[in-house]
């Protein structure tokens, strides 16, 4: 059995992908209480968003434990981090790797904001539990993923708000196989089921056809390795 945090609130960072769904799943088996925050923030693939809802309730169908815990879901507009990048997770062009090393979809601050804005949301309802899906194992080279970035960050936002925040990453030292694994730990086949089926990764937004790892073009960054992830979580769970 887990640890239980009985009388804290955590607050998840829960975009609708696979990465924040398992998450959402690993805070509702620690905290006593779970709130979720979300992004809009002119990402091409938006869908996600929508993805919310059915995980929300498909995790509440689960686990009645869980269904007690699931608190307020808020979403939060912050369409200036589109209208400064150019990157192609908001705008219309191909995915590439820019000339820095890093792939074009890299939004820069993208995780710095979500986190100072999930910080501030935080502190007004009294949390200091924050849960995000960021990390450094398998992922596509962002800075603002590693580990060293977060712990600079949680350091930051509890002497700039006079409070011991605790960001906690329980993806950080995860692939995407042992990720699976892990939703597979939570909630068994009907978790990795559910978030197969409605959590969206695909930077493209594509959710045309399903494939066994989930929707996706198949082809863009996230959707490979999340499929390559699948088959080596399944390979292993023969």
């Amino acid at each position: 059995m887990t640890e239980t945090h009985s009388i804290s609130t955590a607050l998840v960072l829960f975009s609708g992908g696979q990465d924040s769904a398992t998450c959402l799943a690993w805070a509702l088996d620690r905290f006593a209480r779970v709130e979720t925050i979300g992004f809009a923030y002119g990402q091409r693939h938006a869908v996600e968003l929508d993805s919310r809802a059915k995980l929300i309730d498909g995790m509440k169908a689960i686990d009645p434990a869980w269904a007690a815990k699931i608190g307020d879901s808020h979403t939060l507009d912050i369409p200036t981090l589109s209208a400064i990048s150019e990157t192609a997770l908001t705008r219309d062009v191909a995915i590439e790797m820019g000339a820095d090393g890093l792939p074009n979809t890299f939004v820069p601050g993208r995780n710095l904001v979500f986190l100072t804005f999930a910080a501030a949301l935080a502190y007004r309802r009294g949390i200091t539990d924050i849960v995000g899906g960021m990390c450094e194992t398998d992922y596509s080279g962002y800075p603002d993923c590693r580990d060293d970035t977060i712990k600079a960050l949680n350091s930051a936002l509890s002497l700039g708000m006079a409070k011991d925040f605790m960001l906690h990453t329980p993806l950080m030292w995860l692939d995407k196989a042992a990720t699976w694994g892990l939703a597979d730990q939570l909630g068994g086949e009907a978790l990795t089921d559910l978030i197969r089926e409605h959590s969206h990764t695909c930077y493209l937004g594509e959710r045309g056809a399903l494939h066994d790892w989930g929707y996706g073009c198949g082809k863009c960054p996230a959707c490979e390795l999340r499929a390559k992830g699948w088959r080596e979580f399944r390979a292993t769970a023969a």
